[in-house]
């Protein structure tokens, strides 16, 4: 195994060649909305269920699940996943604090989500709007994103696929080339956070790390200079 490219990453990502503190923070803490799109709002936080759990037997019990039941998530269940994976709790000083750790507060993280079977949404692609806590839809071939990963059958056969994308700069403005670092390991809290809050509403969950990186980011017309796909999981019912 050829440990170059590894080690040339490590070197311009390290601490030295991170902190740019002249630049200025010119990203939102949101993309927009296009103009004349629908906006789905999704029950709020404080009307779901608490899930009152066994700490320790959900981390024993944690296990990857690829294989889904025919049964519907709820809009409910839905926006719970969502909350516990991407909520905003406050907006302070163009920053949220959210459900997740983010390498400064960042939180460079837009989630798209393949909806196959949820009760209430059309079968489709709809991007989360982390601070109206809302949905959109996307006009993007959801076909296609499917076919982008390794394990399809388990996106086609999941009642929603959660997929990750960065908006870098919202890292890179302050932390330079070190922000590649974190937003893999901002990722990594999304998807654990994801893992857990299925576990308390009888769910599954599959993290999706192999996708063909440039079908994916063309299909949903992304810069990758400016934003990318950076993880996803399937989650249906158990």
């Amino acid at each position: 195994m050829n440990n170059q490219y590894g080690r040339k990453f490590l070197a311009e990502s390290s601490w030295e060649k991170g902190r740019k503190t002249e630049q200025m923070r010119r990203t939102g803490i949101e993309l927009p909305v296009s103009a004349g799109s629908r906006i789905i709002t999704l029950p709020e936080p404080e009307m779901l269920a608490d899930h009152h759990v066994n700490f320790l037997e959900m981390v024993e019990l944690r296990s990857t699940v690829r294989q889904y039941s025919k049964d519907a998530l709820s809009l409910k269940e839905l926006s719970y996943l969502l909350w516990c994976t991407q909520g905003v709790k406050a907006v302070k000083n163009n920053m949220t604090l959210r459900t997740v750790p983010s390498a400064g507060g960042s939180h460079s993280f837009e989630t798209y989500l393949l909806i196959n079977n949820v009760e209430g949404l059309e079968p489709g692609v709809y991007r989360f709007l982390a601070v109206e806590h809302a949905l959109t839809e996307i006009t993007v071939n959801k076909s296609v994103i499917e076919e982008c990963f390794s394990t399809v059958n388990t996106v086609k056969n999941s009642a929603v696929t959660f997929i990750w994308s960065s908006v870098i700069e919202r890292l890179s403005w302050y932390y330079g080339e070190r922000a590649y670092r974190y937003v893999f390991l901002d990722a990594g809290h999304v998807c654990q956070n994801l893992y857990a809050s299925a576990q308390t509403i009888s769910a599954g969950v599959c993290p999706l790390g192999a996708f063909d990186d440039r079908k994916i980011n063309a299909a949903f017309k992304f810069d990758v200079a400016q934003q990318f796909v950076v993880y996803g999981a399937a989650v249906g019912k158990l």
